[in-house]
């Protein structure tokens, strides 16, 4: 496997976001992860999507670790300060759900709350659903664990095929079109960084044909006996979607009606936010994820 890492300098003096890098090593690459809070505490994880990486968290990481939490939140393999193989065919749904427990596995992180987004929750979910023992809360934002059934939906359509067809693939672009509100310049290149060319890209360019849109697609199977889990998880579980995000719009309430630990759950619907809320609403996002860690 050939494999790149984006040089440090590409992450130097990106607005909002001065972390501490840290690293593991999951399956002989290195995983980038923001760790703030104190180090004793329950941890909470947030996973983040395609093509964002920990920096679509920044303004959240300083508000739950003020709460007394600690805040983990690593770049999936491929993005941000996280390594980069090179050729499409080293990324797989699969591979994607085992380096991420692979990272649990290296911290010994117990007592999550997991915080997932977009791709954080198609692998999230699954990586809690097959180490229940390691979790005591989700908050589902924006997300799905697609069984591949029915027709697929019309905004998702369009994007996977802009994502294959583009001449010119920015991440900072797809955020932008993805968001409510305008995103500055320079937030917009802050998103772009871990991608110094095309090279760098083959995780972002192949995340979209990894969603399963037919039966028969090999991810299928786990997901299905993930939502077996589910349909049986007794803690508590949330969800936060946004009013405006056109490809997500309706997951919340399939994952209220079959999951048990999400009846009677305050669940929200967030005002003004697009597919990224974490941009459009990060304070309010923040704010949702302390009570409900609070009052569970």
């Amino acid at each position: 496997m050939k494999v790149l890492r984006t040089p440090d300098e590409r992450f130097r003096d990106l607005p909002g976001y001065s972390f501490a890098p840290h690293y593991a090593e999951v399956d002989g690459l290195r995983m980038h992860y923001v760790d703030e809070g104190p180090s004793q505490a329950d941890p909470v994880l947030l996973l983040h999507g395609e093509p964002t990486w920990s920096y679509l968290y920044r303004e959240i990481i300083p508000k739950i670790a003020a709460a007394g939490h600690r805040v983990v939140a690593p770049d999936l393999i491929g993005f941000g300060r996280s390594d980069k193989p090179t050729q499409r065919r080293d990324y797989s749904y699969g591979r994607h759900v085992g380096w991420v427990r692979g990272l649990l596995e290296a911290l010994d992180l117990q007592r999550i709350t997991l915080v997932c987004q977009d791709w954080g929750g198609l692998i999230g979910l699954r990586v809690a659903a097959e180490n229940e023992a390691r979790f005591a809360r989700i908050v589902a934002a924006n997300t799905s664990l697609p069984l591949g059934g029915g027709r697929p939906n019309p905004t998702f359509v369009i994007w996977r095929l802009f994502s294959q067809l583009t001449p010119v693939f920015r991440a900072g672009l797809v955020v932008r079109l993805g968001c409510a509100r305008p995103l500055p310049r320079e937030i917009a290149r802050a998103y772009d960084a871990p991608f110094p060319s095309r090279r760098y890209m083959a995780g972002p360019l192949q995340f979209p044909l990894l969603v399963p849109t037919s039966m028969r697609d090999p991810a299928v199977p786990a997901n299905r006996r993930a939502w077996e889990v589910l349909s049986r998880w007794e803690k508590p579980f949330l969800t936060a979607f946004s009013d405006g995000d056109a490809i997500t719009r309706g997951n919340d309430a399939r994952f209220q009606a079959h999951v048990p630990g999400a009846r009677s759950q305050p669940h929200v619907t967030i005002k003004g936010g697009g597919h990224f809320l974490q941009e459009d609403r990060g304070e309010e996002l923040a704010r949702v994820v302390v009570e409900f860690i609070a009052r569970s």
